[in-house]
Parts: C-alpha cells; structure tokens; sequence
C-alpha cells in the first residue's frame, strides 16, 4: 500500500491545548473533525504516548487553535517535538486563556471543546468533544497539512495518526543534504549549510546546527 496517499485526505494542522494543573500544555495535530452541528461537536485523535492525552482525561476540556499559513514554522515544532511533560510548551508562545484552557494567540480561530465521549484505538485516542466556546482570530488562511509538507516541508511526529515511516520519507528527501535529526527538516537554502552562522537553528523545531546531519 502507497501510505502517500492518505496526504490527499482534507488536513490541517493544529495545536491541541488544556491545562496540566495550573500550567497549559499542548501538542501539535491534524486529525480533527467536525462530527455534528447541532450541538456542535468534533472529533480530536490524540497518540497514547502524547502527554497532552493524558492531561485532556485529567481535566475533561481541550482547546483546538487552527494554524495559518503565516504561523512561525517553530511554533509547529514547539508543540510537535517536544514533550509537554518535561517542557514548558507555552513559555515563550504567546496565548489567552478561553473558557479554561489556553489558545494560540495568533491562529486563523479556536473552539474550546468539553468531552463527552472517547473511543480508545491501540495507538490513539479519540475524544468527542462539545464545542462550548470558539471564535475567529487574525481570520488568515488555514495551513494544510499539504502545505506543511509541500511549502514549508515539515515532517510529522512520529506520534501523529498520519505519520509515515522515514524509509517512506527518504525518497522525498533525495535532494536534501543536510537534515535534522531531530524533526527531519531537510535544509534547501541558497547558502550551503557548512557557511551558516554557528548559532544557526532549525526553523521548524529550533534544533540547533549540530544536530543536522549530512544525507
């Protein structure tokens, strides 16, 4: 089977939020749906093994801010390839407090959601959430989950429901030399990599020069 092709499916890329006692957490996501709209509900797929799953159980509510094309790339990486557990995701990321868990700041919109129901599968779970709350914000357009891949050519956690293998993964990198090891940002700079400034990051998860590896 050809994985590439559950990318045509309708994506987006968002960060799924909610409180970890008294400090807000998140992790990146595309695997969100509208199930009905009246009430209005949706369906979120959250991986085991992030921690944010176990924080959303915790506190019964979780917020989905939508990423616009003009997000920060690092913002996609903070959320995407860290660990909330250990990092503090929000501490350099602005946002507000809606209804109880935090937002993006700057994003295309938010919903504020209260579960109501969870359907464990034997990676993910998935959580219906009631929306309570949502509203536009900078109203800019919605980054695709094609666009990430094709424009700004990130790759997606290995916690993701839509990850695919890095043997799958290298043909599309072929051209690369430099990579990230980190998150598999493939460098394609005018600059050759080894004339970047030592203090030179990735621009998807801030992962500093030294973590690049030559293809």
């Amino acid at each position: 089977m050809n994985t590439k092709v559950l990318r045509n499916l309708s994506y987006g890329v968002y960060v799924v939020s909610t409180m970890d006692k008294d400090r807000p957490t998140g992790c990146t996501a595309n695997s969100i749906m509208q199930i009905t709209s009246a009430p209005p509900t949706l369906a979120a797929s959250i991986n085991h093994d992030n921690y944010t799953n176990q924080c959303i159980k915790a506190t019964g509510l979780f917020s989905v801010s939508i990423i616009s094309e003009t997000a920060d790339p690092a913002t996609i990486g903070t959320f995407g390839f860290r660990s909330g557990k250990d990092t503090d995701k929000y501490a350099n990321i602005p946002y507000e407090m809606k209804s109880g868990v935090p937002v993006l700041a700057h994003c295309s919109g938010y919903v504020v959601c209260k579960v109501i129901d969870s359907m464990e599968t034997s990676t993910h779970t998935v959580f219906l959430g009631e929306i309570i709350d949502g509203d536009l914000v900078d109203n800019d357009t919605p980054m695709t989950y094609a666009y990430y891949h094709q424009v700004i050519k990130g790759t997606s956690p290995k916690n993701a429901p839509t990850y695919i293998a890095e043997e799958e993964t290298k043909m599309e990198e072929k051209e690369a030399v430099w990579v990230c090891s980190v998150c598999g940002y493939a460098y394609d700079g005018e600059v050759p990599f080894e004339e970047l400034p030592e203090d030179y990051v990735c621009p998807v998860c801030l992962a500093p020069k030294d973590k690049f590896e030559k293809q």
